[in-house]
């Protein structure tokens, strides 16, 4: 069985609530899932579209050609009848250059009716609630079962069976409950992150009212133990007070987070690696952090550091060199005089 990453973003969202709308509204259409990908794709494994029988399409697989293709065969009713297909694309250059794939890509779609045994509906409310769910495709019988996701499943696909994940794949634990943070968890939301915020000060914790993001008042360092950190999890610390964010750094730059990152100035953060270097963490556990946090794009507002960021944690996530990126965005004139993140820490 061959095992992809596969990372469900809100577009496929969409995607999944458009085609409970058709349903509901007694209208047919196909739902596409790439399951395989060669070359140079331009979407990856897991995205998802549907098609109505009329040719409304919401969602993508590709740049646009092979939807224009899969609309022409649902509109010409062109798909087996209710039983699941798997369909190719670019497995020559003369489709490849038809369907406008990039040189040498090649994709393979799943595609399944929709019906009420789909089981669409029930996925949505389990993604509602914030919660992986694995849902499982027997390509035979068109049967669905959904079942508890786990952070480690990646989608699987043996021509016999489609396993996809959905909901939030990836987790932001953010220290401190204050302006930016309601920014921060807000994008990341967005980002399709399960977010929880920690801030064990009442005055700020007493007054968190954002929809979906789990808050706890625990003592940082205890959160970041209590949510068995993996490579999918981000640590950002914003409070501003040594002590919490701190704690917090101590316990995360010590395990698998594949992001950690501290609010404050370029001085107080080297201040804080100091500091971190008494709480017996390495050289090379220090250097992983991210401070100041976010890419320098000159923010100043709260909204503005939020989309920072997230900007970074998305480099990060796609493997991009953010030294670059950080070398160009700020000027070289107001490079030595402007400090976006100028904040006491």
């Amino acid at each position: 069985m061959e095992l992809m990453i596969a990372i469900m973003d809100s577009v496929d969202t969409e995607v999944l609530k458009s085609a409970v709308a058709w349903l509901d509204a007694g209208r047919t259409s196909t739902l596409a899932t790439v399951v395989r990908t060669w070359g140079s794709a331009p979407r990856p494994v897991g995205a998802m579209l549907v098609i109505r029988d009329d040719g409304h399409v919401v969602g993508s697989v590709s740049g646009g050609c092979v939807e224009d293709d899969l609309i022409e065969r649902v509109k010409a009713h062109q798909m087996k009848g209710g039983a699941p297909e798997v369909v190719t694309y670019g497995v020559t250059a003369e489709q490849a250059a038809r369907f406008g794939l990039p040189c040498g890509g090649t994709l393979q779609l799943v595609l399944e009716p929709v019906m009420a045994e789909s089981q669409l509906k029930e996925l949505l409310d389990i993604i509602g609630r914030h919660e992986l769910v694995a849902r499982t495709l027997d390509m035979k019988s068109g049967q669905v079962k959904l079942e508890s996701g786990r952070w480690s499943d990646v989608l699987e696909f043996d021509g016999s069976t489609l396993k996809s994940i959905h909901g939030p794949r990836w987790r932001l634990l953010i220290i401190g409950a204050g302006q930016t943070s309601r920014f921060l968890a807000q994008f990341a939301q967005a980002l399709d992150y399960q977010v929880t915020v920690c801030d064990p000060r009442e005055e700020y914790a007493d007054e968190w009212n954002v929809p979906g993001v789990n808050l706890v008042r625990s003592y940082p360092d205890d959160a970041v133990l209590e949510l068995n950190s993996d490579p999918h999890l981000a640590v950002v610390a914003v409070t501003h007070d040594p002590k919490l964010d701190d704690a917090a750094l101590t316990e995360a730059l010590k395990s698998p987070a594949f992001y950690v990152g501290a609010l404050g100035s370029r001085i107080n953060n080297e201040k804080r690696r100091k500091r971190l270097a008494d709480f017996d963490l390495s050289a090379a556990e220090i250097a992983r952090l991210h401070g100041p946090v976010g890419l320098k794009i000159g923010s100043k507002t709260p909204a503005e550091i939020a989309i920072a960021i997230m900007a970074e944690l998305t480099a990060v996530r796609r493997g991009v060199k953010l030294d670059a990126i950080g070398a160009a965005a700020i000027p070289a004139a107001s490079a030595a005089t402007s400090d976006p993140f100028a904040c006491s820490s």
